[in-house]
């Protein structure tokens, strides 16, 4: 019966757009062509009377998202930091999904905690706020712990939320498996891929114990970097649905009026966050997936505080290293070398022309450098690469999507505190410092290195390996004689392999 309900569902959720005038928004900012928009708008409005009529006092497409549901809510909000994809002005529409939705009662919120942790409210908590900020899968408090006087932030997640989440989940699969079957042109995009991204995402958030561990690991990778704080968890208070960490006193990032009057350097702040970013991702692996301006604080001698980490991107050390080449590549201008970062990688079929590829993106690139700097625009290169590779057949990356929108979403933090921002020469030492220490000969060294350490766990088990190897590879032998010269074989290779690696070791330290 799922799929009769999840058609059910699309078609409510058409009816709903249409009912609350958000639709022929959507259709405006995303330049849908004519006919689309007509068919669209023709099919909806005969069912918009099944639509949910939302809250009447909102902006259209707010209404829409916020009467659907939480999981509708969370794209959106995923949408408000994308006015490169939707506009900027439904892109400022929708930033009061952030933290501006109704809250539960904190009665509730109370009794959450009580729950979870085991412990009395007032026993533990000296004061305990109402909600001071409300999301679509959690709302935060202030409190005040009554052994030490510290204030700390305690973030509850919403009661029910895993099974309307799971509920709406549902629908988008499928609706993406409609999408693929009836445009087989969109599988390049991989709708069931993103689908599968965003779901992994929100299911992370739904555990708060692993936003917890991952702030934790989000510290203890940046202790050293100067001027950035990560508020400490409170491990003995957080569980499944309740998290405690230190409270972030500061400027909002989006408290414009505040920063303009605070003194602070606005224009290192700017660079400060993009630097950071592209540091934590590129360094470490691991980054802040969600660093908007409501998530950034600015203290009085002029640190930064992020919060709130229940998106965090990882990638590996492989792809890492593929992304810097990509971008030093276009900061150095060198086409040629990001066509061939791309084939290396496998992004782009190996039966196109990497000449031809080379000369596309340097139609990218060229216009960008073009401008002024202070419209040099890391969105914009990222839009027309995406034209360009699929022209020449790349797929979508998933492992890249979370990365490119967070670096869209960066920038844009950045420009707002220094306009005159050059992204390129901001980014260039960062890359550069990378690019030396992860190609170059101690990367090298460490690469091997690593190698070297798993074979060592292997060890018993090589001779064996390699004489079934070589013998498969061989005649079958008639008899155990003839499979002795084999084995001296194995003992040979593996003898030199290991001679060589220990070679390459010495020669880089």
């Amino acid at each position: 019966m799922r799929g009769p309900i999840n058609i059910w569902r699309l078609i409510r959720t058409g009816a709903t757009f249409a009912r609350t005038g958000a639709l022929g928004e959507i259709l405006d900012a995303m330049n849908a062509p004519v006919l689309v928009r007509v068919t669209s708008r023709a099919v909806s409005w005969a069912f918009a009377w099944l639509g949910k009529k939302g809250d009447k006092s909102l902006p259209p497409v707010t209404r829409a998202v916020t009467a659907l549901g939480p999981a509708y809510v969370k794209f959106g909000q995923i949408l408000s930091t994308r006015p490169d994809v939707v506009g900027q002005e439904m892109a400022e529409q929708l930033t009061y999904l952030q933290d501006k939705l109704d809250p539960f009662p904190t009665s509730v919120a109370r009794a959450t905690i009580e729950r979870e942790l085991g412990i009395k409210v007032d026993d533990v908590f000296s004061d305990f706020s109402d909600s001071i900020a409300a999301a679509s899968i959690a709302q935060v408090h202030a409190a005040h712990l009554r052994d030490t006087g510290e204030k700390v932030a305690v973030k509850v997640l919403r009661p029910r939320i895993e099974r309307a989440f799971r509920t709406d989940l549902d629908a988008f699969h499928f609706t993406a498996k409609v999408i693929e079957f009836l445009l087989p042109q969109t599988r390049r995009l991989r709708p069931q891929d993103v689908v599968n991204h965003f779901e992994n995402v929100v299911m992370g958030e739904l555990d708060l114990r692993q936003e917890a561990s991952s702030a934790s690991e989000f510290a203890e990778n940046t202790r050293n970097d100067a001027g950035f704080v990560v508020p400490e968890i409170r491990w003995h208070l957080s569980s499944r649905r309740v998290m405690t960490m230190d409270w972030a006193e500061g400027i909002a990032a989006n408290e414009e009026e505040k920063l303009a009057n605070s003194g602070l350097d606005l224009e290192d702040l700017g660079n400060r966050v993009l630097r950071l970013f592209l540091s934590h991702a590129l360094r470490d692996g691991l980054f802040h997936g969600d660093m908007h301006h409501g998530n950034l604080k600015f203290t009085s001698n002029g640190n930064i505080v992020a919060i709130d980490f229940g998106i965090m991107g990882r990638i590996d050390e492989y792809t890492r290293r593929v992304y810097a080449e990509i971008l030093y590549g276009f900061i150095k201008r060198d086409y040629k070398r990001v066509a061939e970062v791309h084939f290396e990688a496998g992004y782009v079929p190996a039966d196109k022309d990497v000449d031809e590829f080379a000369r596309a993106l340097r139609a990218v690139g060229e216009p960008i450098f073009g401008m002024d700097a202070t419209r040099i625009s890391m969105g914009r290169l990222l839009a027309y690469l995406f034209e360009v590779t699929e022209k020449f057949g790349m797929q979508t990356r998933t492992e890249l999507i979370h990365l490119q929108r967070t670096m869209v979403i960066v920038e844009g933090v950045a420009r707002s505190l220094n306009p005159h921002i050059n992204i390129w020469q901001v980014a260039q030492p960062v890359v550069e410092g990378y690019i030396a220490g992860a190609i170059g000969p101690r990367a090298v060294a460490d690469d091997l290195l690593k190698t070297l350490k798993v074979l060592s766990r292997f060890g018993p088990r090589l001779p064996g390996l390699a004489e079934a190897a070589l013998i498969r590879q061989a005649e079958p032998p008639k008899d155990l004689d003839r499979a002795r010269p084999l084995r001296a074989m194995g003992y040979f290779a593996l003898g030199g392999t290991m001679a060589l690696i220990g070679v390459a070791i010495t020669a880089f330290l």
